[in-house]
């Protein structure tokens, strides 16, 4: 399987090859980005560690590159300048996107391609390529909340002492402000997490505003989140390369679930290599359905105020 990663002259892109290269799942690696010369730089760094990690094709290409890959992963991204407001930068950020998948329609999208949109704000922009794109819906990923469902079971397993490996928790909704976490699955090996020692309610209120808040706190500390989402990342692409049919918390279009319709947002989704194969309809709690329907209203709301 081929991949290509536009953004890939910047960290979240950089992280992710490094990832896809150190799993070796994939067999070629293209990176785009509008620094050249960065992107270049990517392409060498990494080839220089090929002959210890796995037989790849790593290199700096362009968008006429696009037809040979399976999965299109889209990183680009602006950064909020001081004094400006949300909506303004998510406008500005879909100036850059249309820009993209304009370049992506240009070049030739082949019918099988899956597209991965990890930019933000996510379900926005993913909602927006389906839209734009002559792809079938199910072709089109947004990370989601992949990410921020790591964070929080990392989280909690090491406020607990537990192996974070064997936490299994979810965070649904939004990839943003709106997001909720879903006490109601969440176990450790199979066991109800909410009966560990110490899971109290307070607790649990102070893991999940840790995890919604720990994006920026990345960012005040060293400039922006790399390695986490470039795992992240690397896990949807596993599960499209392998065929694996994993359950992931990844951003799609919803038509009828929870009882919501004509949205982009994350809930438990069979990923395998033709993208989204089922979205999965679990029971929630009472207010974490309303919260996720919340969220789903959020999203229209401001979807419904981008310029395209």
């Amino acid at each position: 399987m081929n991949v290509a990663i536009i953004g890939a002259g910047g960290r979240v892109g950089s992280c992710a090859a490094f990832c896809l290269q150190i799993r070796g799942i994939v067999r070629e690696i293209i990176l785009l980005d509008a620094n050249q010369a960065a992107c270049e730089g990517e392409a060498l760094d990494l080839l220089h560690g090929a002959a210890l990690t796995a037989d790849q094709r790593i290199y700096a290409g362009s968008y006429n590159d696009v037809p040979r890959a399976d999965v299109i992963i889209i990183t680009a991204g602006l950064r909020r300048k001081p004094d400006e407001s949300r909506l303004d930068l998510i406008n500005r950020n879909v100036a850059l996107f249309l820009s993209i998948l304009d370049q992506l329609q240009a070049n030739g999208l082949r019918p099988d391609s899956i597209v991965l949109v990890v930019s933000n704000p996510v379900d926005i922009l993913t909602q927006l390529a389906v839209r734009k794109l002559n792809l079938p819906p199910h072709q089109i990923i947004g990370l989601g909340t992949v990410l921020d469902t790591s964070r929080f079971c990392s989280l909690i397993a090491e406020s607990l002492k537990l192996p974070a490996t064997q936490v299994r928790a979810l965070i649904l909704g939004e990839h943003g402000d709106s997001m909720l976490p879903v006490w109601s699955a969440a176990t450790v090996d199979g066991l109800p997490l909410l009966k560990f020692p110490g899971a109290t309610p307070a607790w649990q209120n102070q893991i999940f505003e840790r995890t919604k808040n720990s994006g920026a706190e990345v960012i005040s500390r060293k400039g922006g989140a790399g390695f986490a989402v470039g795992i992240a990342i690397n896990e949807v692409v596993e599960s499209i390369a392998l065929d694996r049919h994993r359950i992931l918390p990844v951003s799609s279009l919803i038509n009828g679930i929870y009882g919501i319709r004509d949205v982009c947002l994350s809930v438990p989704t069979v990923v395998a290599r033709k993208g989204v194969v089922q979205t999965i309809e679990l029971e929630l709690w009472p207010k974490e359905l309303n919260a996720l329907q919340a969220s789903a209203r959020a999203l229209s709301e401001t979807f419904s105020k981008i310029k395209t």
